[in-house]
């Protein structure tokens, strides 16, 4: 099931060109991924707080397909693809419309605060696929 996370355009966002700049649809995905755990029952500082556990990006392949301008309003898909161990696999998707703009298989991987790698808890488990 694919989690849903709306995102305005601002100017800001944009380059020269009038475009989203690339690096932009990683901090919007990085949003989407927040909300989709806040939204799942995650609370990740808690989670550091309490077990010693954080999330990090360890691989991501992107592809930007078409660009985003100023005031549009986009669709942050969020998918469970895998999960288990101390990884979990996300497909990634920013849409506008029906449109498809960008897309992204991010992995992440559970670790303590040394950056050892760290079981993903069991409730976050029960969300997989």
């Amino acid at each position: 099931m694919a989690h849903h996370f709306p995102v305005r355009v601002y100017y800001e966002d944009t380059d020269l060109a009038g475009v989203v700049y690339y690096a932009n649809y990683l901090r919007f995905i990085e949003r989407a991924r927040t909300e989709w755990a806040r939204e799942a029952g995650i609370d990740q500082g808690r989670l550091r707080a309490e077990q010693d556990i954080v999330f990090a990006v360890c691989r991501l392949e992107a592809d930007y397909l078409s660009p985003a301008r100023f005031d549009d309003v986009l669709d942050v898909r969020t998918i469970v693809e895998a999960m288990a161990g101390a990884r979990i696999v996300l497909m990634q998707e920013i849409v506008r419309g029906e449109l498809m703009l960008f897309a992204a298989r991010v992995t992440l991987v559970a670790m303590d605060g040394q950056g050892r790698p760290r079981r993903i808890p069991a409730p976050l488990l029960a969300l997989g696929p």
